[in-house]
């Protein structure tokens, strides 16, 4: 229930704040240095870049932000068919409602929850020129398979690692898998920076020149000639020579501000832990599950870490899956489902996409699955009560519980 106080509450934070980061905050507070002079944003796309194995990466001030510049990079043409996953959160998609393409919905894999390559390979056409997947909860996406059909047919690929930061696809990091990646530091992440901040990565150096542009306030912007300086004015009051700029597109001015930066850059260090305590207590989820076949968890392949940004399990039918939610409600764990088919939504509706294009999307979300709270922000005693509440709640289902009628999850919060 969105009107009550839980035991077990659904992550608002993602990472753990340490003294490391209000150092940092004091020194930003007393330096000197404008906070717009972006030595500190260089620093942070440098680290960020070398920790994905990626060659390139631009900050941008939020991850929607970082997600509508990368697809401005694929140079989408009136006619172009655009695939997408349709189990992800709707800024993934919706900067396609800009552009007069026709977006190809791909079924998903009803164990990964990730777009299923053997659906995409059904979709493709000679106007496919593009393909946007997302990493679901933490669990990489199939990559090898899909860039090969991408690199087969043509097509470019943009992962949306929202998810994904310390998760791993054999021994790589999302971000550097596919053709772009981007990457969203908002309250839930594994690194979060004051709530938001994005991130671009890419290996092509003109993709790169050409969002640092994007990303500034005068955009695709070129020096006309030099002019000369008013008569009786100091030359230090202009730049030398005096330039007027000559701005060929209108740029965002999408800066990441230094502050954000530096948190982000503190931040890098401790990915991996919290990452690591969001496995540990996965395991400890995984471990209940298994006693009752009736619920099955979201897993990654074996050639695969997964980054537990969400906790998924899969019920085996629809009655099974509200009961659980309803007995967990009661037993103040707060559940969460995630996300709404995108192709259901209005928006795509009214492009004339209907039900029973997505089938295995479409019954997980409406029938199966639901989310479990799994984040660093819960405390050992919080983290015993869950899985205690879990184990509670799934021996009263297998004992044959009533199933009352309403289901209190809070559905699709935010990313």
């Amino acid at each position: 229930m969105l009107d009550k106080s839980y035991l077990v509450p659904w992550g608002k934070r993602g990472s753990l704040s340490t003294d490391t980061e209000a150092a940092v905050l004091a020194e930003l507070v007393h330096e000197s240095t404008p906070l717009p002079a972006g030595a500190r944003r260089e620093r942070f796309e440098r680290s960020f870049a070398a920790s994905v194995g990626s060659r390139h990466a631009i900050s941008v001030n939020n991850g929607a932000v970082a997600l509508q510049m990368a697809i401005r990079m694929l140079d989408l043409a009136p006619g172009d068919e655009v695939i997408a996953t349709p189990q992800t959160h709707r800024s993934t998609v919706q900067p396609l409602l800009d552009y007069d393409v026709r977006v190809r919905f791909c079924d998903i894999d009803p164990t990964t929850l990730n777009l299923d390559p053997a659906a995409l390979e059904a979709l493709i056409t000679p106007r496919t020129r593009a393909l946007l997947l997302v990493h679901y909860g933490g669990c990489p996406a199939e990559m090898d398979t899909v860039m090969a059909l991408a690199r087969r047919h043509g097509f470019l690929v943009l992962e949306d690692c929202v998810h994904a930061l310390g998760a791993r696809y054999r021994g790589r990091s999302p971000g550097s898998l596919a053709d772009l990646a981007t990457f969203s530091l908002r309250n839930a992440k594994s690194s979060t920076a004051l709530g938001e901040g994005g991130l671009i990565t890419c290996d092509r150096d003109d993709w790169a020149e050409r969002l640092h542009r994007l990303r500034a306030p005068d955009g695709d912007a070129r020096a006309a000639h030099p002019q000369p300086e008013p008569a009786g004015l100091p030359g230090t009051a202009y730049a030398t020579p005096l330039q007027r700029d000559c701005v060929r597109r209108p740029g965002s001015d999408a800066t990441m501000p230094e502050v954000v930066a530096a948190l982000g850059q503190a931040q890098l260090t401790g990915v991996e832990t919290a990452v690591a305590q969001r496995r540990a207590l996965a395991g400890r989820l995984d471990e209940v599950l298994t006693r009752y076949p009736f619920l099955t968890p979201q897993s990654a392949p074996a050639h695969s870490a997964h980054a537990y940004h969400l906790y998924t399990c899969l019920a085996d039918h629809q009655e099974l899956r509200d009961r659980l939610v309803l007995a967990l409600d009661r037993r103040g764990v707060e559940i969460q489902l995630r996300y709404f088919p995108q192709h259901l939504l209005p928006q795509w509706r009214h492009r004339g996409h209907l039900r029973g294009e997505c089938p295995v999307a479409e019954r997980s979300w409406f029938e199966q699955h639901l989310n479990l709270p799994c984040h660093p922000m819960l405390t050992p005693h919080q983290q015993d009560y869950l899985i205690e509440a879990l184990d509670g709640a799934l021996a009263e289902l297998n004992g044959g519980a009533p199933a009352p009628a309403r289901v209190p999850a809070t559905v699709c919060g935010p990313r």
